[in-house]
């Protein structure tokens, strides 16, 4: 499956499409989206940031959604534009880069690159979300401010997540992160996830989304015995291959009767296994919405292409 809408809302404000001709423009009453033309010529998107930067100067836009840039498909995005221009976004607290539909570039062709320089260029980002992982790239960093983090993929290298575990975020309360599929890219196991799941890292971390994944039974067994899990209170484990086996796991485990949420959907339980996970967690928000059929070639993640 692939993602077929844009974003409407983006760290808490209607997402707005970019107008130059736009006569008013509240640079934090939106969040800005940057869209290219499908091979837009070389330096449109940078003219685009600069006609946006004018027009919200002299801090920019607080909130910025960066969608086609031209040919995602084939040249990852530009960091070092947003790096060179950090003088003149002073004012940005939230990034979304690659808010593209499948019908644009189906999420596991996305290109993208190191986004290190991005947090080290940004000190006061609290949101930075990234859409597609084929060359995405992360060295471990210490950021003040970080308070969400999202990569969306159809298979996150396991280079990215062990980084992610091995930076230092002393205010980062929500981590998502989509693990997707081998075939895509996304070789991460558990073992790289121990850090997270240990505690040890992301002593703020209250909402853990572990998406999208191929190994979700994996996930579930790992996540039962988690010491992070009991100062959660949200877990989401959706768009994933979990079935009886994980939910078992799940529910064998540790208490999860705190969570103030719990995101299973989109899965292959059988329905009364669903129901059980319900009924063992009545005060808790469970999601087991989006059941599948397993296919004869076997069970498939919700965002791969």
């Amino acid at each position: 499956m692939a993602i077929h809408e844009y974003l409407t809302t983006f760290a808490g404000l209607p997402v707005v499409a970019f107008d130059e001709e736009q006569q008013t423009v509240d640079p934090a009453g939106a969040a800005w989206r940057i869209d290219m033309e499908f091979e837009a010529a070389a330096g449109d998107l940078e003219a685009a940031l600069e006609r946006l930067l004018e027009q919200t100067a002299p801090a920019g836009p607080a909130a910025l959604v960066i969608g086609e840039w031209g040919s995602a498909y084939e040249d990852g995005f530009p960091f070092d534009l947003l790096v060179r221009n950090a003088p003149r976004l002073t004012g940005l607290r939230a990034l979304f880069i690659g808010d593209l539909t499948g019908e644009q570039c189906e999420i596991s062709w996305i290109k993208q690159g190191d986004i290190t320089p991005v947090l080290e260029a940004f000190p006061a980002l609290e949101r930075l979300c990234v859409r597609g992982s084929d060359g995405l790239e992360l060295t471990p960093v210490r950021h003040e401010s970080l308070r969400e983090l999202v990569l969306q993929s159809g298979g996150l290298p396991a280079t990215v997540v062990r980084a992610v575990a091995a930076c230092d975020l002393p205010r980062l309360t929500h981590l998502e992160l989509w693990l997707g599929v081998d075939e895509y890219g996304g070789d991460a196991r558990a073992d790289d996830l121990a850090p997270i799941l240990a505690g040890r890292s992301l002593p703020a971390l209250t909402h853990l989304g572990l998406r999208n994944a191929e190994i979700a039974e994996e996930v579930a067994a790992a996540v039962a015995a988690a010491p992070v899990v009991a100062r959660l209170t949200a877990l989401d484990l959706s768009l994933g291959v979990l079935s009886d086996t994980g939910a078992e796991a799940l529910l064998a485990g540790q208490p999860l009767t705190h969570l103030e949420s719990l995101n299973l959907s989109h899965h292959f339980m059988s329905p009364e296994m669903a129901q059980r996970v319900v009924d063992e967690l009545p005060g808790v928000a469970v999601d087991v919405s989006d059941r599948q059929q397993e296919e004869d070639w076997g069970r498939y993640t919700a965002v791969s292409e």
